[in-house]
């Protein structure tokens, strides 16, 4: 049966249930847990599937989910694994691929949008009868469309712990395309400040007793003036160096099985020459 190819769709939820085609990378929900890591960085190129690959674990941790969307797909064999943590956990997840702008000020006013639409999905802790008055008054500030740069700074450590607290349940992390900002903040000429505020960001991975992992993508390994210095437990995953090469991007196996399944097997020297040429530790890799 034909299904419709998935161009430019990077929601795992919508993907499923629209019946679009999906080459499974859900093994890499099992890798996620069984490495053990607080916090891995994954930096591969643009267009190799990390935002999709973020929202598969979002759909697969956070509490609530709908677990009918694994149906048939690699993970749901490892039943232990998904009774024990499939829906399990509360579960941030923001993207930071938008965040362009040309000044300092504009950039930060989108990374107030940002948090500001981050918090707004779990409201209810403003009800909480597990915070404190002092506590929901925080989670207040975070709805606050004039965010103080301090408050921003340590927006994402504040939101862990009060989804903890009300869940009693450590939280998953997933942040998409750490390093744009810092990326536009050079071209922009406010590297500096954006570096700042993306070290205080990025505390929230660091001696967290909230967190239960993390999980951030991007394209760029930002080794100077590293704003992951201090974070215990860190793996970082890059091209160069890759213990997880067959989740980004496909492999020969999987360009064969859609070739296949396409019906142009006769076209795969084509194919080769077209989107070949990735090399990721020690496996050939194609730009999907």
């Amino acid at each position: 049966m034909y299904k419709p190819l998935p161009i430019g769709v990077e929601s795992f939820k919508e993907l499923i249930t629209q019946g679009y085609y999906y080459v499974d990378k859900t093994a890499l929900i099992e890798q996620a847990l069984e490495k053990g890591s607080e916090v891995t960085l994954f930096t591969r190129p643009r267009r190799f599937g990390k935002s999709l690959n973020m929202s598969m674990l979002k759909s697969f941790f956070e509490i609530g989910t709908d677990p009918t969307l694994f149906t048939g797909l690699h993970i749901s064999q490892n039943t232990e694994l998904c009774e024990k943590y499939m829906g399990k956990y509360p579960v941030i997840a923001i993207s930071l691929k938008g965040i362009n702008a040309s000044s300092y000020e504009a950039a930060f006013d989108q990374l107030v949008e940002l948090i500001n639409q981050s918090a707004s999905d779990f409201q209810f802790l403003q009800n909480s009868n597990f915070l404190t008055d002092y506590e929901k008054e925080r989670f207040a500030r975070l709805l606050d469309d004039e965010m103080s740069q301090k408050v921003m700074g340590s927006s994402l450590r504040w939101l862990t712990r009060l989804l903890e607290k009300h869940y009693k349940q450590k939280v998953v992390v997933l942040i998409d395309e750490y390093d744009v900002p810092i990326a536009k903040a050079n071209a922009g000429g406010y590297y500096r400040q954006m570096l700042d505020m993306m070290k205080g960001l990025m505390q929230a991975l660091k001696d967290n007793c909230a967190l239960k992992f993390a999980v951030v993508t991007g394209c760029l390994k930002i080794a100077k003036e590293s704003i992951f210095t201090g974070t215990n437990n860190f793996v970082s995953d890059s091209v160069a160096d890759s213990r997880l090469t067959e989740y980004f991007g496909f492999v020969q196996s999987e360009v064969d099985e859609i070739l296949k399944d396409a019906h142009i097997l006769n076209q795969s020297e084509n194919i080769r020459k077209w989107y070949d040429g990735y090399h990721f530790g020690d496996v050939d890799v194609y730009c999907p």
